[in-house]
């Protein structure tokens, strides 16, 4: 729906109250051809390529609590594909081209900001580890750029780089394209087009029981709203992955943390780039707003809970005022915690499980908003024609098995901290 300047005038003076929704809340249906369990990114992103790409319309996207209010508003809004593997790469790159286009897509401004992802280098060994990154993103079509000490310093002038610093910096990888998006706008976007499209959005609707017949295929799911049925379901759930999957005694290779985040209050632009250092275990950027936004890495212990504990809080802003001493006079705001599902090899699954009629979206680690509409659009792939999306194949269930790891080490996660 597009709005003339008039009338976005006259909602300006009437408090914006007459707004209308901007997707439907629907009722469950009795049955659906296919039902993705997740209301987050990922589900809705499945959804709507379901709907558009290949012509499915009969799909209900079940939420237990509210759309958004998982892991998909609980990040750091980093979109990138500075990968060194080239699976890998080709998936996260797919994605990058899906987002420089996705709010004309939408026909949502899902506020995609390219300002930049630069990784710092604190030692020589650091460096010619990025630089071999840099050359196979390179190789793989993926723009990459190494920058020696003058050129950080004019890029981001309030990081410290003299010799004094508590980590002293030699060089740095910057992929110019990377940047970000706007989390809940991303959710909002996907939900919209999603229902335009046909697709049923439920919330407060939690999945109690994943239902099979005697031969154990898929049939549908038992939920707090009443009994859906359908012959495919697909999991986009983070952090309960794992719950989910027990409710059909599938074992699966992930432990579920907490990865908590943290912003301050706002102040006039000075960090136009996002700035990641593995050796201080923190990535900075600053919001629209104005606000800067710190992560770091896990709290280190397995949780589905989304809230965290002050250590690592204080270790990140400790992290972040070491990399630029002028940010110890802010205040902070708030913080948050997303439950992220860790896999074995810091890779994603993207792949049918032995369940017939069961897909699963899962072990996204530290990178799951990035991968949004890469992973929905191959999933939807997946689930239409039962068989994985050539770019997902790398990323089979089976692989931990067949010892066909892709385990980056940190040479792909913002963090760097694997």
């Amino acid at each position: 729906m597009r709005y003339s300047a008039l009338s976005l005038l006259r909602q300006g003076f009437a408090g914006h109250g007459g707004w209308p929704r901007a997707w439907r809340d629907a009722d469950p249906r009795p049955d659906y051809d296919v039902v993705i369990v997740g209301g987050g990114g990922h589900g809705l992103a499945t959804a709507y390529y379901l709907a558009r790409n290949h012509g499915i319309k009969r799909i209900a996207v079940l939420e237990k609590g509210w759309l958004g209010g998982g892991s998909v508003g609980r990040n750091t809004t980093i979109v990138r594909s500075n990968y060194l593997l080239d699976a890998n790469a080709a998936f996260y790159e797919h994605g990058m081209k899906l987002w420089t286009r996705l709010s004309r897509d939408l026909n949502y401004n899902v506020m995609f900001s390219q300002r930049g992802v630069l990784n710092l280098a604190h030692t020589d060994a650091q460096m010619e580890a990025f630089a071999r990154r840099g050359n196979a993103m390179r190789l793989n079509g993926i723009d990459a750029e190494v920058l020696d000490v003058p050129a950080i310093k004019q890029l981001a002038p309030l990081l410290d780089t003299s010799a004094e610093a508590r980590f002293p910096i030699v060089g740095g990888l910057i992929q110019p394209r990377a940047g970000t998006a706007r989390h809940d706008a991303v959710a909002w976007g996907y939900a919209r087009a999603a229902s335009a499209l046909g697709v049923d959005i439920i919330q407060r609707c939690e999945v109690t029981e994943i239902l099979r017949d005697t031969k154990g295929a898929i049939t549908g799911v038992e939920t707090t709203r009443g009994r859906i049925r359908a012959e495919k379901i697909g999991l986009c759930v983070a952090g309960q992955t794992s719950r989910l999957a027990a409710m059909v005694d599938l074992p699966l290779p992930l432990e579920t943390h907490l990865l908590q985040a943290m912003v301050t209050e706002p102040v006039k632009p000075c960090l136009d780039t996002v700035v990641t250092s593995g050796a201080a275990h923190c990535y900075i950027s600053q919001t629209d707003k104005g606000e800067l936004v710190f992560g770091g890495d896990l709290d280190g212990y397995p949780s589905y809970a989304q809230r965290g504990e002050t250590p690592l809080v204080e270790h990140v802003c400790a992290a972040a005022v070491s990399l630029f001493p002028a940010f110890s006079r802010l205040r902070l705001m708030r913080t948050w915690g997303g439950v992220m599902d860790m896999s074995m090899d810091g890779s994603p699954i993207i792949d049918r499980t032995p369940v017939p009629g069961l897909y699963l979206n899962a072990g996204w680690c530290y990178g799951g908003f990035k991968a949004t509409p890469a992973a929905g659009w191959c999933l939807a792939h997946t689930i239409a024609h039962d068989a994985p999306h050539d770019l997902v194949k790398p990323f089979a269930l089976d692989r931990f098995a067949r010892g066909a790891t892709l385990d980056e080490k940190g040479a792909g996660p913002t963090p760097a901290l694997h």
